[in-house]
């Protein structure tokens, strides 16, 4: 019998505000921010969209291609996003 996969996505295993908070500090220690923006991709979709595309004033659609992988977004749009999901965007030295 051929062994059965499922495709694997963080998002189904970001329950807590704390798995939250853990992934992101996680993400952001490589600087990467393309990482950081699949990281706000990957917790968006662990809450609802949709919600949180009307909490940052953007369109679905747009909060979507805004956190696709190739989507670049604007240091605007993560604050925004960063905002609605209830963080907070500090700086610190290196």
């Amino acid at each position: 019998m051929a062994e059965k996969f499922s495709r694997y996505d963080t998002a189904n295993y970001l329950e807590t505000e704390e798995d939250i908070r853990l992934y992101l500090e996680a993400c952001q220690e490589d600087g990467d921010p393309t990482l950081i923006a699949a990281a706000l991709s990957d917790i968006a979709r662990a809450q609802n969209m949709s919600q949180l595309a009307k909490e940052s004033g953007m369109t679905r659609a747009g909060l979507c291609q805004a956190l696709s992988p190739g989507g670049n977004p604007s240091f605007a749009t993560v604050s925004k996003v960063a905002k609605a999901l209830g963080l907070k965007i500090t700086i610190h030295p290196a």
